[in-house]
C-alpha cells in the first residue's frame, strides 16, 4: 500500500518543492512531481535557479523516452504513463489520479487558507480508504 505523508506549512510551496526533490535525488530516489500546469511551468524554472551551484535534472513527461529514463525528476499534469512508480510528490489541489501505483506520496501544503482546505479533502480521501498518513509540520522543523 502507498505510503502517504503530508508536508503541512510550507513557507513556500515551490522552494520547499525544490528542497524536496534536491533530498529525494540526493538518496537515488526517482520522482514525479503533479500538479496543474502553470505550478509545473514554475517548478521548472525553480529547479534551475533555486541554487546557484546546483541542478536537479528533470524533464516533462513530453520528454523523448531516453530522456524520461535518465531524469530522476519527472514533471506531468498526469501520472498515468508514468515512467517509474517510486515516489509521487503532488503540488496540486486535487488527489491525483492513479497514486495508489506509487510506493510514496508526498503532499505539499502551505499556510494558504485554500490549500490547507483541499488538503483536509485530499487527507480524507486517504483516510477513508485506510491508507495510513504521515504528518510533517514543515514550520516545526529547525531551519
Amino acid at each position: 500500500m502507498t505510503e502517504v505523508a503530508f508536508h503541512f506549512n510550507a513557507p513556500d510551496k515551490l522552494g520547499y518543492a525544490c528542497r524536496l526533490l534536491r533530498k529525494a535525488v540526493g538518496t537515488g530516489a526517482r520522482v514525479m512531481v503533479t500538479g496543474q500546469a502553470q505550478t509545473l511551468r514554475e517548478l521548472d524554472v525553480a529547479l534551475w535557479t533555486f541554487a546557484p551551484l546546483e541542478f536537479l535534472p528533470h524533464c516533462s513527461d513530453a520528454a523523448p523516452a531516453a530522456a524520461l529514463a535518465a531524469s530522476p525528476v519527472v514533471l506531468a499534469e498526469s501520472v498515468r504513463s508514468a515512467p517509474h512508480l517510486q515516489v509521487l510528490v503532488n503540488l496540486g489541489g486535487v488527489v491525483p489520479e492513479g497514486f495508489e501505483r506509487f510506493e510514496r506520496l508526498i503532499e505539499v501544503v502551505t499556510a494558504d487558507e485554500q490549500d490547507r482546505l483541499d488538503a483536509r479533502g485530499r487527507w480524507k480521501h486517504y483516510a477513508d480508504r485506510g491508507y495510513s498518513i504521515k504528518k510533517h509540520d514543515v514550520a516545526a522543523r529547525p531551519a
